[in-house]
């Protein structure tokens, strides 16, 4: 399995034998600024946690080009198919979906979720993280934006995530020191990805703090250089 990370909550996951980008978030991503053509290359779905402008991103002009499967709630699956986007892939909370080889499925996420459409705001559902999966592959939690919340305790019980990508840049997610608590109390983590910050002056500029919050599991702790696949 490989993991991509381009900067804010925008990841490509190559799993099971699925590409999958996650949060496309690209064109308009300081943090990236190359436009979504590389980074979607060979890509056969999209996976979107909930309905901001900087988690959807170039989802739906990535999915017209490569005729990708997006995948996310039903109220933003919507939303993306209003706008064009031809292969849609809904469910909501507690459903698991395929993704070809790997699947999805859908957890809570702590956030909220709508898009400016001509001055007025459209609701798109609850937010939600996923549990990735894939035979043969580490079970991968994509918590999405959120705040700490003890069922965290529950999806270890149930599936035993050994990655984490976790949001650590405060003010609209959890901070660092939250952060740190989440994957330590909760998780018996072999990899944490943190995400969602440095990308806006309002957020956290780097994972410091969460890294000094990990303590003697800071060592568990990965910082990709965006554009830089890793192996986990």
């Amino acid at each position: 399995m490989q993991l991509t990370w381009y900067g804010h909550a925008t990841f490509r996951l190559d799993i099971g034998g699925q590409s999958i980008l996650i949060d496309p978030f690209l064109s308009g991503n300081p943090k990236w600024g190359k436009g979504w053509e590389g980074p979607a290359e060979g890509v056969g779905h999209i996976l979107l946690t909930h309905g901001h402008g900087d988690h959807i991103g170039d989802t739906v002009a990535i999915a017209k080009a490569t005729g990708a499967t997006v995948t996310s709630t039903f109220e933003v699956c919507n939303f993306v198919a209003s706008q064009g986007v031809e292969r849609v892939n809904p469910g909501n909370h507690g459903g698991t979906l395929n993704l070809g080889e790997a699947s999805a499925t859908f957890v809570n996420a702590f956030h909220s979720s709508g898009m400016d459409v001509d001055g007025s705001t459209v609701y798109l559902g609850n937010p939600v993280g996923y549990i990735i999966a894939a035979p043969g592959e580490k079970t991968v939690y994509l918590m999405g934006d959120t705040g700490i919340f003890g069922d965290m305790g529950l999806y270890n019980e149930i599936w035993g995530p050994k990655v984490g990508i976790v949001p650590i840049g405060d003010r609209y997610t959890m901070g660092g020191k939250l952060a740190a608590l989440a994957c330590t109390k909760f998780f018996d983590f072999d990899t944490v990805i943190p995400c969602h910050y440095g990308t806006f002056p309002v957020l956290d500029q780097s994972p410091d703090t969460f890294l000094a919050a990990m303590g003697a599991k800071s060592g568990i702790v990965t910082v990709p250089d965006i554009g830089s696949p890793i192996t986990l």
